[in-house]
């Protein structure tokens, strides 16, 4: 059996710009973090003794015999991919809900294909996980993502990740001391909005032209280099929080569905109580906002948004990982056995016994 866990991501600055259809003409950069909340994948091969091959357990149960029965497609397509002799059993468990902006679809992506890579006995790189995620994604499920999600969630930390026309993607650790990234933390508040959404969806509303946006993401690329000196000097850290606000500004006149009134007025709110900057993590329409507000703000903030989930958390530097590995006994004899015998449906008791006689009553001597 094998668990994975893989952190989910807060992106700063940049999105937009880590698609390719932008990059590959004209590079992207993106500033992003992971944090201590994360997506669990426990993976293990399915002993032949059930009436399916393959069980997946997430917000639903699949129980299916065939990878075409499979609904999941992230689940159905990796496991083509890998080809597996065996039936397979998967469950997610997630600290946070999907469908939020947190890059949830990619943290289960990564932490999947990492266990599909243990079960198999191998060690997979962390730039291996987020291109491997990035192709199944991008090229095979053919969903509306860019290419940060995978790459954050897999190497973890505060990253300033580069995208080049080439396609090659190069990841980069913010140099900044513990205190400093201690400070940056104390700056920024999640709060969930309550609003699902899909990202693919979203993102559809304007990704497919992004040539019409040149000038939008070139101001993204120019507010990350920014925020990026502000980091890396020694003094105040509003100087973030304000980029972060003007930032929101232009990623709303991407589509008209980035934001909506009840984004916005939550928005409003949160400044009102002294928020200097936030945004909506992900493609937006709703899912997680993220604010910046001094520490003597914060109370402000909160009482401000009581109808809000306000979700404390710390930076992760990890990535994703293995939490938990022991190799169990192959079934390979009991399955080919198993391939060459008629097995009969499994049925209840009460479907057997239905319309039967009564057993005949032992005579009492």
């Amino acid at each position: 059996m094998i668990i994975t866990r893989t952190p989910f991501r807060v992106s700063f600055f940049g999105g937009g710009t880590d698609y390719p259809a932008w990059y590959r003409l004209h590079g992207g950069a993106v500033l992003a973090t992971t944090i201590d909340k994360y997506c669990y994948i426990t993976c293990r091969y399915l002993p032949p003794f059930f009436d399916n091959r393959h069980r997946i357990v997430y917000s639903r149960v699949e129980n299916c015999q065939t990878l075409d029965q499979i609904e999941h497609p992230a689940v159905r397509e990796g496991l083509r991919q890998f080809g597996f002799r065996h039936g397979v059993e998967i469950h997610h468990e997630g600290d946070l809900p999907a469908r939020s902006g947190m890059g949830s679809s990619s943290a289960f992506m990564v932490g999947l294909l990492h266990a599909f890579h243990a079960l198999r006995g191998e060690i997979a790189s962390k730039r291996q996980l987020a291109l491997e995620a990035i192709h199944l994604e991008q090229e095979v499920i053919r969903e509306n993502v860019g290419s940060q999600d995978q790459v954050s969630v897999a190497h973890g930390g505060l990253n300033h990740i580069l995208f080049q026309p080439s396609g090659d993607i190069s990841v980069h650790p913010v140099p900044i001391s513990a205190a400093r990234l201690a400070e940056l933390n104390a700056h920024l508040m999640l709060f969930y909005t309550g609003v699902k959404r899909t990202a693919s969806d979203v993102a559809g509303s304007y990704v497919t032209d992004l040539e019409a946006r040149k000038r939008q993401l070139r101001i993204m690329k120019d507010l990350l280099e920014e925020s990026l000196t502000v980091l890396c000097a020694s003094g105040s850290l509003r100087g973030f929080g304000e980029l972060l606000h003007e930032a929101w500004l232009v990623k709303r006149t991407f589509s008209a569905v980035v934001s909506n009134p009840h984004v916005e007025a939550i928005y409003q709110r949160a400044q009102a109580a002294g928020a200097l900057g936030g945004k909506l993590l992900g493609a937006g329409g709703g899912g997680f906002m993220l604010l910046f507000a001094e520490p003597e703000c914060q109370k402000r903030v909160r009482e401000a948004l009581p109808d809000l989930i306000h979700v404390p958390f710390e930076f992760d530097a990890a990535g994703s990982q293995i939490i938990f590995y022991q190799p169990e006994r192959g079934y390979d004899r009991e399955e080919a056995l198993r391939a060459q015998q008629p097995v009969p449906e499994f049925r209840e008791l009460s479907e057997m016994t239905a319309g039967a006689p009564p057993l005949v009553k032992a005579e009492t001597v």
